[in-house]
C-alpha cells in the first residue's frame, strides 16, 4: 500500500475511542468513580451499622419525623452554604451572619474551615452520631447541622486534593453539590425534577441554579443568604439530601442502637459522602484535563459495562 493510500485510509478512521483518550491510570480512576456514583451504597452501609435491613426499619417514617427531618435538612444546607461561601476570597468581605470569620485572608479561612484532616472529621462525626443515638430525634436539629458541616470540611479537603480551586464560587459550591449526589430519590420524595437518575442527569438538573448561585457569589462582597439564587440552589440540594437523611434517621431509630450504634451510623454516613466526593471531584479533575465531552463519553462506556441503563 502506497503512502497516499495510507493517508487516505487514516483519514477515514473514526475518532479516537474514549478508552484510548484517557491514560490507563485515569481510566481506572474514572471506573472507580462510576461504580460509586451510579451505585450508591449508603443503604447497605447504614443497614450494616444498624444491624437491620434499612427497608424494614425505614419503610415509612411518621409524619412528625419526616417534618423534623425536612426542617433539619434545610437548616443543615443553609449552614453548609454559609461555610462554603465563607471560603471565597474577597476584599473587605462582610461576614455572613453567624460565621464570625470577618475579612481574614483566604488561606486562613480555608485552613480554619477545613480543620486538621480526615481522622478528626470522622471522630467528630462519630461523636455527634453518638449523641444522636443516645438522645434520639430530639437532637436532630442540633446534630445534623454539626455532622453536615464536618462532612463539608472533609469534602472540601478531598476536592482540594483533586485539584479543585476552592477559592472560586463554582469550586466552593461544587462541594455543597456533593450532598445531592449521595443517593437516589423519586419525584414523590424530592418534590422536584431531581428524581432517581444518573450522575450526569443530576448535575444537569443542578447546572442552572449552581451557575446562578456562583455568579451571585462571585459578584457580591456581602453574601446575603436570602438571595433568590442561593435559596434556589440550597433548596434543590436539600430536597435530595433529605432523602438520605431520612435513611440515617431510620437507622438511628433502631431501639437497641444506642450511643455506640449512633456513632457507627454517623461514621457510615461520613464514609459514604467522602466516597461520593472523591468520585465527583475525580470526574471534575478529568474534565479539566481531557475536556467534558471526552470524559462523558468514557463515563458512559464504563456505565454500560456495569449494566446500568
Amino acid at each position: 500500500m502506497s503512502t497516499s493510500d495510507l493517508t487516505r485510509a487514516d483519514e477515514t478512521l473514526p475518532a479516537t475511542s474514549p478508552e484510548t483518550v484517557l491514560s490507563d491510570a485515569d481510566l481506572a480512576a474514572l471506573r472507580r468513580a462510576v461504580q460509586v456514583l451510579e451505585r450508591p451504597s449508603l443503604a447497605a452501609r447504614l443497614s450494616a451499622a444498624a444491624g437491620a435491613p434499612l427497608d424494614l426499619i425505614g419503610r415509612s417514617l411518621p409524619a412528625p419525623v419526616t417534618e423534623a427531618v425536612g426542617r433539619s435538612t434545610e437548616a443543615a444546607m443553609r449552614g453548609a452554604m454559609r461555610v462554603a461561601l465563607a471560603t471565597l476570597p474577597r476584599t473587605d468581605v462582610a461576614p455572613v451572619e453567624g460565621d464570625g470569620l470577618g475579612p481574614a485572608k483566604a488561606e486562613g479561612r480555608l485552613a480554619r474551615l477545613l480543620g486538621s484532616g480526615d481522622t478528626k472529621h470522622k471522630a467528630l462525626a462519630a461523636l455527634s452520631g453518638a449523641v444522636g443515638g443516645a438522645f434520639g430525634l430530639a437532637t436532630l436539629a442540633v446534630e445534623l447541622p454539626v455532622s453536615t458541616t464536618l462532612m463539608l470540611r472533609s469534602i472540601a479537603e478531598i476536592a482540594r486534593e483533586e485539584g479543585e480551586d476552592l477559592e472560586t464560587p463554582e469550586g466552593a459550591l461544587a462541594c455543597v453539590q456533593v450532598f445531592a449526589l449521595g443517593g437516589r430519590a423519586t419525584a414523590a420524595e424530592t418534590g422536584s425534577v431531581l428524581t432517581e437518575s444518573g450522575y450526569f442527569a443530576v448535575r444537569a438538573a443542578l447546572a442552572k441554579t449552581l451557575a446562578e448561585a456562583a455568579r451571585y457569589a462571585g459578584s457580591k462582597t456581602l453574601l446575603d443568604q436570602s438571595a433568590p439564587a442561593l435559596i434556589r440552589f440550597t433548596a434543590q440540594i436539600a430536597a435530595r439530601f433529605g432523602v438520605v437523611v431520612s435513611q440515617k434517621v431510620a437507622a438511628q431509630a433502631v431501639p437497641i442502637l444506642g450511643a455506640f450504634g449512633g456513632a457507627a451510623v454517623n461514621t457510615a454516613f461520613m464514609n459514604h459522602f467522602q466516597g461520593t466526593a472523591r468520585a465527583h471531584f475525580t470526574v471534575r479533575r478529568l474534565e479539566r484535563t481531557y475536556g467534558a465531552a471526552a470524559v462523558r463519553a468514557a463515563y458512559e462506556v464504563e456505565k454500560a459495562a456495569l449494566g446500568i441503563a
